[in-house]
């Protein structure tokens, strides 16, 4: 005999737990299960193919809504929408051109002096010799019939010049093509110039009133959301990349700016960022310095105050109400990056925040009755 559970739809047996679920409602709930799997398959190929076009318009999405209320402000100020809208586009060029210029010089210098920086690595990573011999033996030991023609060399004679010559290609895919380039400007420009047309028409499509006004609220919190967020850790941010500049200017490393802006840029993107900060700082100290305890020095640094910004300061600063789940983040770190590639992995934290609002507001909070 089955008794009515505290939670709605749900029953008990006679010895009061949950009784198995009847073959209706079952095959009801795999067929739901189903639908909403094929969905999110069909949506992750749909992600892939339209990725030329979807990515800038989505990226522009993303930063006119984190640039929305400045242009607010400016509108309460009467300036023309698309003055401001303009105004903010061409500050944003401007950004971005500055930092591609500061970051080309190290680049364009490492690229001229490929064969060189190759054989100033192999001298100073002498102490890998003993390893890869190692690794060498058991490759043998594990395929003693294979073809070893090829020697298993990473003492940098045959991996330093492939790397360069595949530096080249490595920029071209992080850097965006000329075409996805004008579609997130000129998406960004029309985003910024309309943003309060483009509120009240989504607002419109909703005949409900109260369907309008959830609407409106989740646009709203959006906004807040990822401009609080963002603000205040790019502040956090900006005072990072401004100690590894200086620290790096003191160390004796050359181009101490471009580390200090690749810090502050690439400190937005969760794990990976610091990851290739660390890679980046420690290979420049090989190259500049004689000692590999020297070349350990910069990155030892920033693990350091990394590790402090991200346990003391940004926890202290951005509260419980703007922190974000580790597990989600990483997760949705993984999935866009692996989506939509480094910018992709840029967007992962905006697009994670914005999804979280719109659940808050489309998801009931209230927590079911459990069974005692």
């Amino acid at each position: 005999m089955d008794i009515q559970s505290p939670v709605e739809g749900q029953h008990l047996d006679d010895a009061g737990k949950p009784a198995p679920p009847r073959a209706e409602d079952f095959w009801r709930t795999a067929s739901q299960v189903a639908i909403v799997g094929i969905f999110v398959l069909l949506f992750g190929a749909f992600l892939e193919l339209a990725r030329v076009v979807l990515l800038p318009v989505t990226a522009a999405f993303v930063i006119g809504i984190m640039l929305g209320p400045i242009a607010e402000r400016a509108t309460a100020r009467r300036l023309p929408q698309w003055l401001s809208a303009l105004v903010l586009v061409l500050v944003l060029i401007a950004a971005m051109n500055a930092l591609v210029v500061l970051l080309a010089a190290p680049v364009s210098d490492w690229v001229g002096k490929g064969p060189e920086i190759g054989a100033r690595i192999k001298d100073k990573l002498w102490l890998l010799d003993y390893p890869l011999q190692l690794l060498r033996n058991l490759r043998d030991m594990l395929n003693p019939g294979g073809d070893h023609s090829a020697p298993l060399d990473l003492g940098l004679s045959n991996v330093i010049q492939p790397a360069l010559s595949l530096l080249t290609p490595a920029i071209g895919f992080v850097t965006p093509a000329i075409g996805q380039l004008l579609i997130f400007f000129a998406t960004l420009f029309f985003f910024l110039s309309s943003r309060i047309q483009l509120r009240r028409g989504v607002a419109a499509l909703f005949s409900d009133r109260e369907a309008r006004l959830r609407m409106l609220h989740i646009m709203h919190d959006a906004e807040s959301n990822l401009t609080a967020y963002f603000t205040t850790v790019g502040v956090i941010y900006f005072v990072e990349g401004l100690c590894i500049g200086v620290a790096s200017y003191f160390i004796g490393l050359p181009n101490p700016a471009a580390w200090g802006a690749l810090t502050f840029v690439l400190s937005f993107i969760p794990y990976i960022g610091p990851g290739v900060v660390v890679l980046v700082l420690f290979g420049v100290g090989v190259i500049h310095f004689p000692t590999l305890t020297q070349a350990l020095i910069a990155p030892a640094i920033f693990i350091g105050v990394a590790t402090v910004e991200g346990n003391f300061v940004t926890p202290a600063i951005v509260g419980r109400r703007l922190t974000l789940s580790p597990l989600a983040v990483f997760l949705s770190l993984v999935f866009w990056a692996w989506m939509w590639g480094p910018i992709g992995a840029f967007l992962a934290s905006p697009l994670l925040i914005i999804g979280l609002v719109a659940a808050a507001h489309l998801i009931p909070s209230d927590d079911p009755v459990l069974p005692e």
